[in-house]
Order: structure tokens, then sequence, then C-alpha cells
């Protein structure tokens, strides 16, 4: 299998060229953002208030990375369950979020807003924690602190491993798994 070179920020070229089921390396700056980060989101939003980082063509890692160990930049950083993320999904994606990096199945609902958005939705290999941190090779907190490992953390990655779970044309990798064992 072919293993696709992608660069953050994510722009709408990259995007319509990836599709359900492939491999790809990421590089760049990523956001870590949980169930608390996405909730004072919409805190925000709901206030008139600005984020605090620009969302437009950036990806959230559903993640919340462990303190670094000596002589390391994180600890183990392994995803989480993304549809506990589904309520928020759309609105961000909306506001320009292009990508997001998680574990597990999502909503029709945030599969309509990739389609209608051009967004995309990686899969990270769950358990996985400290071998994916091996990616990383900067991290820093940029909102939101006092939320501990559910802070929003900068992370600069590379060659982040992630599967192509859900694309902009409608394809989703676990159905697509799910009827190839079926036939």
């Amino acid at each position: 299998m072919e293993i696709k070179r992608i660069q953050t920020p994510l722009d709408e070229s990259a995007i319509e060229k990836l599709k359900a089921g492939e491999k790809v390396f990421l590089s760049g700056f990523i956001f870590t953002a949980r169930d608390s980060a996405h909730k004072r989101f919409f805190e925000t939003l709901d206030k008139g208030e600005d984020l605090p980082f620009d969302m437009r063509n950036q990806i959230i890692y559903y993640c919340g990375p462990s303190p670094a160990p000596p002589g390391r930049v994180i600890g183990s950083c392994g995803p989480t369950t993304s549809g506990r993320m589904d309520a928020y999904a759309p609105r961000l994606v909306s506001l320009g979020l292009k990508g997001m990096i998680g574990k597990g199945k999502r909503s029709q609902a945030v599969k309509d807003s990739l389609k209608q958005y051009k967004a995309i939705y990686f899969g990270a290999t769950g358990g996985a924690g400290a071998l994916l941190a091996r990616s990383v090779v900067s991290s820093e907190v940029v909102a939101y602190e006092d939320l501990g490992p559910e802070a929003v953390v900068k992370l600069g990655v590379k060659d982040l491993p992630l599967f192509v779970i859900n694309d902009i044309y409608g394809n989703d990798l676990y159905e697509a798994g799910i009827q190839k064992y079926r036939r």
C-alpha cells in the first residue's frame, strides 16, 4: 500500500486527493482537543468571542497527551474515541476546520459536514500512544492550561502515521470493511 505524505495546514487540493482506506504520513502542526476543550470552544463561540486558535485549514487530534518523561518532547499521545466530539464537529468544520484525528466511527451529521465543507477524518491506531509520540517533535500548550491533559496543545509532528477513515466523497473505511467481509 502506497503511503501518501501530507503537510499541514491542509488545503482543499490535498484533501481532494485523499480516499478512505489510504495510509498517510502527516507532518506539520496539529492541535489536541478533547471533550472539555470542545465544550469551551462552544462557550466561547456562543459568547461571540474568538477561539484560542484559527481553525481554518487546521487539524484537531482528539488526544490528551501525558506529561513528557525526561528527555522526551511528550508522553504517550494516543487517540480518544471521536464519537464524543460528534456534537461539536459539524460546527467547527463549518468554521474551516479541515481535519480531525481520532478513533472510531463518526455520526452521519459529521460525515455530511465533511462532504459539504471538504474536510477529512483520519484514524490513529488506538493503544499505540507511546509509538505515536515518536512522531511528535514539539509540544506547546496554547489554551485552557487549567484542563491539564485536556488542555489545547499545539503539536509539531513528522510522519505521524494515520489512515483516512472518512473522505469528502462520502466513503467510510469502517463501512467498506464491513461490506468487504460480508461478500
